[in-house]
C-alpha cells in the first residue's frame, strides 16, 4: 500500500438525525465546528437530514412529500400520452 495517502485525523464523531433527534457515534474525518455532549463526553457534531432511523427504506414507512406541486406538474406534462380507450 502507498504510504501517507490516508487521513490521519480519525476521531469519534456524533451524527444527529435532525428529523427524529437520533444520535449515534462513529469514527469520521469530517470537519465541523459544532459539538454535542453525549453521556458526559463532548464530541464533534455532524447534522444529517436523514439516517437509517428515519429513511423509509429501513423503517418501512413511506411518506409522500409533494413540494411545489411536483406531482401535479408531472401529471400535466404527461397527460398528452394518456391512452384513450
Amino acid at each position: 500500500m502507498k504510504k501517507d495517502i490516508h487521513p490521519g485525523n480519525y476521531r469519534v464523531v456524533a451524527f444527529k438525525d435532525m428529523s427524529n433527534e437520533d444520535v449515534f457515534l462513529t469514527k469520521s474525518t469530517a470537519n465541523t465546528s459544532e459539538t454535542l455532549e453525549v453521556d458526559g463526553v463532548e464530541y464533534p457534531l455532524i447534522k444529517m437530514e436523514i439516517s437509517r432511523t428515519s429513511h423509509p427504506f429501513y423503517t418501512g414507512k413511506s411518506k409522500l412529500i409533494d413540494t411545489a406541486g411536483r406531482i401535479d406538474k408531472f401529471k400535466n406534462k404527461y397527460a398528452k400520452f394518456k391512452k384513450v380507450i
